[in-house]
């Protein structure tokens, strides 16, 4: 069976560190990204998300399938456990990894398809370069280049270069990043020109997200610049891109051009900022703000 969408990544546990509070909760791309789809509404959507994490954290899979979401686990010794750290501005994180998972291999996914196929990359080594040539065949391949930016040394996160780039951004259909990781895949520190950069390798959709200074989507030669819509509240910034690339995804499966689907998922993104946890917004929460 051919999926709408799939989303393949490690559902975390993550420590969360405000000013404001400290909580312990489920996370990762994977996470957001299923919540986000669920609150906006799977009628007339196929929708899987393939994770992997440990047996004694099963309930965040749970959770998941009484929301009514398609989730194939595949077993790992461990889940990936995250600490972030906040301070007052949320545009800023520290963080650190006491646990990893195992990888995603083509063995343990299987024979897969769907239109989009979207990566919760978290570490450099969740899906290697194989594993992406073979995504890269059974849909439009969309992810976030975040976790190929990171490598873990101890419990360290360590900002590295993607020593694949150039070969895996041929394979990538849609790909998600923010200032600092545009400019350290492309060396430009113009944000236009990096774009442009990115889409000279392969990648046909650009999301550039700027945190409170909003976003660009570029596609098919277009820049669409995209302004940050205002929350009520600012609570925790944890998972605002994954449900920035969740809605992006969501609006362009509907047949929205890329400057409608970026201006949706801005919108979106403001809602999940203002609470911890995942978008837990409707679609006319969702539309009433766009």
């Amino acid at each position: 069976m051919t999926n709408d969408i799939i989303c393949i990544g490690h559902v975390t546990h993550d420590r969360i560190v405000t000013p404001q509070s400290e909580v312990h909760m489920p996370g990762g791309t994977s996470y957001y990204f299923s919540h986000g789809m669920a609150h906006l509404g799977l009628q007339g959507i196929s929708y899987r998300l393939i994770t992997s994490l440990a047996e004694e954290d099963m309930e965040a899979v749970n959770e998941m399938r009484q929301k009514g979401i398609d989730v194939t686990v595949i077993p790992s010794r461990k889940t990936v456990y995250f600490e972030n750290i906040y301070g007052e501005n949320q545009n800023n994180r520290r963080q650190r990894v006491r646990a990893k998972a195992d990888p995603f291999t083509i063995e343990r996914l299987g024979d897969i398809s769907a239109r989009y196929i979207v990566l919760g990359t978290l570490l450099a080594d969740d899906f290697d370069l194989a594993t992406l040539h073979y995504l890269s065949q059974r849909g439009h391949l969309v992810l976030d280049a975040q976790g190929y930016l990171r490598e873990v040394r101890g419990e360290q996160v360590h900002a590295i270069d993607w020593k694949d780039k150039r070969e895996a951004l041929q394979l990538v259909d849609i790909l998600k990043v923010n200032e600092y990781e545009i400019e350290v895949l492309t060396g430009e520190r113009d944000q236009h020109r990096a774009c442009e950069q990115l889409a000279e390798w392969g990648v046909n959709e650009v999301l550039l997200t700027l945190g409170s200074y909003g976003s660009v989507v570029y596609a098919q030669g277009q820049f669409y610049d995209i302004p940050a819509y205002e929350p009520l509240r600012v609570v925790d910034a944890t998972g605002c891109g994954d449900t920035y690339v969740m809605a992006y995804v969501y609006r362009r499966l509907q047949g929205a051009n890329p400057g409608e689907a970026g201006r949706f998922a801005s919108a979106v993104a403001s809602i999940k900022l203002e609470a911890s946890g995942p978008f837990r917004g409707t679609l006319q929460d969702a539309l009433a703000r766009f």
